[in-house]
């Protein structure tokens, strides 16, 4: 029998995106994502470590800042690594195949909230309302 492996999730930037290439050339976006859920006792708060690959992550890391509210589907895995201090410590980590914007502070990218208020701006901005979203349809791509 197949086995399927599919997490979606819905929750807020922990930190901004980091944007890096491949010795091939592909752009990788790392950032980070945190979801909450109220329970009788308080708060729980879960981390997850998202990549995503390809053309979607060279356009849209500008736009992953820090307390975005995103929309992210792809695969889950679970890794062990060990401290400096010599604990083990387990992360989830998400292949994203799929990423929409849905809010949160504003949709100017990093390298446009840099720029000084006498710089022309350029006339294409991202909204929440016309989300960006990625398919996966570059599989082909995916470095594993």
């Amino acid at each position: 029998m197949p086995s399927f492996n599919k997490i979606t999730i819905v929750g807020y930037l922990g930190r901004d995106a980091e944007q890096r290439f491949t010795p091939g050339g592909m752009a990788v976006a790392s950032f980070s994502v945190a979801t909450t859920e109220k329970r009788k006792d308080g708060e729980k708060t879960t981390w997850f470590r998202v990549s995503l690959f390809g053309k979607q992550a060279e356009n849209i890391a500008p736009y992953l800042t820090k307390g975005k509210l995103v929309f992210v589907e792809g695969s889950l895995r679970q890794e062990e690594y060990t401290t400096k201090d010599g604990q083990t410590r387990t992360a989830l980590e998400v292949s994203a195949t799929s990423l929409q914007l849905l809010g949160g502070k504003d949709d100017t990218p990093r390298a446009e909230a840099a720029r000084p208020a006498s710089a022309p701006q350029p006339s294409a901005k991202l909204s929440t309302s016309n989300p960006v979203t990625y398919t996966g349809d570059d599989d082909d791509d995916i470095p594993f």
